[in-house]
């Protein structure tokens, strides 16, 4: 039996369902074409997805996979994370065979984009699941005749049952930005970073696929494309800044996010770029 995609409401907004024959699913919002559900093969969800979240179709859904671009956080003149997470994306490719579902969305440029950041441009975001896979892969393309560059990341919230119980595995040696202590540069020392308090830090040229354990559990977290891993958790005082996070949730997410936060990606004219994570159930 092959698998299968279906347009579904959301909390009000159009989504698709992604499902294998053997149970894997996604759900995917065309509302910033985010990622808002992904449960592997025979086991439960992974991605958390705050219920406080807003779906008024303007405002930032929190959790799942936000998609920031062309500006990650506030590195620059644009609103934080740029405006890829609050657009509305199309579906341009629906693909199943018998292990997988596949789809792609695409957003170019438009009036509203070109009022913040004058460049032609599309992106196309591929999602795909499989057993205990998901691929995510992001294409940025020039569609223009000058220049520009951005920055971006792929935003992933990890729902954890526990995550002072969470053990990261595979940044040792890597040098990384502290932005919780003056943008101070320091070195991984740890061969396992435990979150016991608020953290906020951009690892840089990380070349080493992550694991993380939890519960008896791992994850495999792999990156090609973007250079820098960002792992964030603003803990209890942090995430009282959140009217659409509960005081408690800090306890159930970690962001392990593919970015390129360092420095900026350039695109000549015509040129592309694409950034892919793969999360697959270890």
């Amino acid at each position: 039996m092959p698998g299968n995609i279906e347009t579904i409401d959301f909390q009000g907004l159009p989504a698709l369902r992604l499902s294998t024959s053997a149970g894997a699913s996604a759900v995917v919002a065309l509302h910033g074409g985010q990622v808002l559900s992904w449960v592997p093969a025979r086991g439960r969800e992974r991605l958390y997805l705050s219920e406080r979240a807003a779906y008024d179709g303007a405002s930032p859904i929190r959790g799942g996979v936000p998609v920031c671009f062309p500006q990650f956080s506030t590195l620059g003149k644009l609103p934080r994370h740029g405006f890829a997470r609050t657009a509305n994306w199309s579906v341009t490719e629906q693909r199943t065979g018998d292990d997988y579902a596949l789809t792609t969305l695409e957003l170019s440029d438009n009036a509203d984009t070109r009022a913040l950041w004058p460049h032609p441009f599309t992106l196309e975001l591929t999602v795909a699941i499989e057993g205990g896979r998901l691929d995510l892969e992001l294409e940025v393309i020039n569609s223009g005749h000058a220049p520009f560059a951005f920055s971006g990341a792929l935003h992933t919230y990890l729902r954890v049952p526990e995550v002072e119980e969470c053990r990261l595995e595979g940044l040792y040696g890597f040098e990384y930005r502290d932005a919780l202590d003056d943008n101070a540069i320091r070195r991984e020392s740890g061969d396992v970073l435990r979150v016991e308090s608020a953290i906020d830090r951009v690892y840089h040229d990380v070349t080493r696929p992550l694991l993380l354990r939890e519960d008896g559990r791992a994850l495999g977290i792999n990156a090609d494309g973007f250079p820098d891993v960002v792992v964030w958790n603003l803990w209890e005082d942090g995430i009282a800044q959140f009217a659409d996070m509960a005081p408690t949730d800090f306890r159930r997410m970690l962001c392990v996010e593919a970015a390129a936060a360092r420095q900026r990606i350039e695109l000549a004219a015509g040129e592309s770029w694409v950034g892919r994570q793969t999360l697959v159930t270890l």
